[in-house]
């Protein structure tokens, strides 16, 4: 492709009053309006003074402006731009959102997750965001550090990965149909240990989780996922006592390897992993990677009440032995091991396929790239609350805009925010008016004016008729 010579200096001018950059936050802001995201922050949020009127109509500016890209409060300017007005009401401008956000508390916080909550559950009724739910649901918990800069952030500091930042937990759900979306966030301190407040989540979580299946507990319980930050009684606790099984990943403790240790070597089966190579003959794997499984028990030396029965699966694979082929062979195979604990039936998940379910546990990890590089590529506020309140109105963005690509069809319903933003929302349109009604002009020739145009007539169109 090569620039056209007929470009002379002034030939590019801001003039034009009816374009808009990002036309496709029509169908999306119409698909929030039917999930009811601005009735719901009206009626639920409570920030005091006049900073926090409208609550509503502001909720929805800066999730709009997040679909759209905005990942700083100066960014929202983008809603002001062009017949932005045209086509909305109520485009606030940066600076009276930012002093909405500075205006949260912790409790107004916990009054935005009501929210976000509320409005999943009302997608899941009206799009395929969670198809399958029913039958099939896990639930990811994780928890990821926000990188910040300068001493002016409340509560930042040095976690885990050393870096200076905040602490985002968060909780997916996801079906073997459906990507994941994001059912419970919490924003902490930099320095916090990764499960506190885990338990809360999972309940939180979970109680969602139920509502979206219309209080069916489905033909299969919720599995709950982690790593081994989570592995302790508060976390899976909170799973089992509300008939969900667990899959978490336990640290080498001695009583672990003493476990291990009673494994005969006729009960490892080798996997699908990494080199491996399947039998034509037989259909068994060839494989370096092999797993068995004993009964365990967790907690043990914790009160009776705490007990949880339930499985170790152990994976091994071949430690490395760098000496290898300079005459310091080893004389008899030494492993790696890698365990994690779970409470699924043997008979739904046996130790294969249940080893092959936890290790996908690492989907939530795209999760957390994608809001990394999306509204979480900063935290805009110093107040600790208004970042807390920034995370869960990110969170509301991206479930949004998943739900908005799966009413597209099956090519954009496991893509990333990036490309669906890049595909449907920031498509140019020119906006005219002709016999009270308002009309968007976009360029022909879009490569996905099919998945467009489905989006706007579901979103936009006559209500979708009740189903029984």
């Amino acid at each position: 492709m090569k620039l056209s010579h007929r470009f002379t200096v002034g030939s590019a001018v801001f003039d034009d009053p009816n374009l808009v950059s990002t036309a496709g936050l029509v169908p999306v802001m119409g698909l929030a309006d039917r999930a009811g995201l601005g009735e719901l922050a009206k009626e639920h949020l409570s920030v005091p003074t006049d900073k926090g009127a409208n609550a509503g109509a502001k909720v929805a500016a800066l999730v709009a402006g997040m679909v759209a890209g905005a990942d700083s409060i100066d960014d929202m300017a983008l809603l002001r731009h062009g017949a932005m007005k045209k086509v909305f009401s109520g485009c606030y401008a940066p600076s009276t959102l930012g002093s909405f956000l500075r205006s949260f508390t912790f409790g107004h916080v916990r009054q935005l997750d009501a929210v976000a909550s509320r409005v999943l559950v009302n997608l899941a009724s009206t799009t395929p965001v969670v198809k399958g739910i029913q039958d099939y649901a896990v639930l990811d918990v994780d928890d990821t550090i926000i990188e910040v800069h300068g001493y002016a952030k409340q509560g930042a500091g040095f976690g885990y990965t050393r870096v200076r930042g905040l602490n985002a937990l968060l909780a997916t759900v996801s079906t073997d149909q459906a990507a994941p979306v994001i059912v419970a966030q919490r924003l902490r301190k930099g320095s916090v240990g990764s499960p506190r407040g885990a338990d809360r989540l999972v309940a939180d979580a979970l109680a969602t989780v139920a509502r979206m299946r219309d209080g069916n507990h489905g033909s299969r319980p919720v599995l709950v996922r982690a790593d081994s930050a989570f592995y302790g009684y508060p976390t899976i606790g909170a799973a089992v006592r509300v008939g969900a099984d667990v899959s978490v990943t336990v640290r080498l403790t001695s009583n672990i390897r003493a476990a291990i240790a009673t494994i005969t070597e006729q009960a490892w089966t080798p996997i699908e992993y990494t080199d491996a190579i399947r039998d034509e003959a037989t259909g068994a794997w060839i494989s370096r990677a092999e797993v068995a499984e004993i009964p365990f028990t967790a907690f043990t030396a914790q009160a009776r009440s705490r007990h949880v029965p339930g499985r170790l699966v152990v994976r091994r694979i071949p430690d490395l032995n760098p000496k290898k082929g300079e005459g310091q062979d080893q004389l008899f195979d030494t492993w790696r091991f890698h365990a994690f604990f779970t409470t699924t039936d043997a008979d739904v998940l046996d130790t294969v396929a249940a080893d092959k379910t936890h290790r996908a546990h690492a989907i939530i990890e795209n999760v957390n790239a994608d809001l990394k590089n999306a509204a979480l590529a900063h935290l805009p506020s110093g107040k600790f609350a208004a970042n807390a309140a920034w995370l869960v109105l990110a969170v509301m963005a991206f479930n949004l805009t998943r739900a908005a690509a799966t009413m597209t069809g099956p090519q954009l319903a496991r893509a990333t925010t990036a490309t669906i933003r890049r595909t449907l929302v920031t498509v140019p349109a020119r906006a005219s008016s002709s016999a009270r009604r308002l009309r968007l002009h976009m360029p022909t020739n879009w490569p996905w004016q099919q998945a467009w145009t489905r989006l706007f007539d579901t979103a936009c169109g006559p209500p979708l008729p009740a189903t029984i």
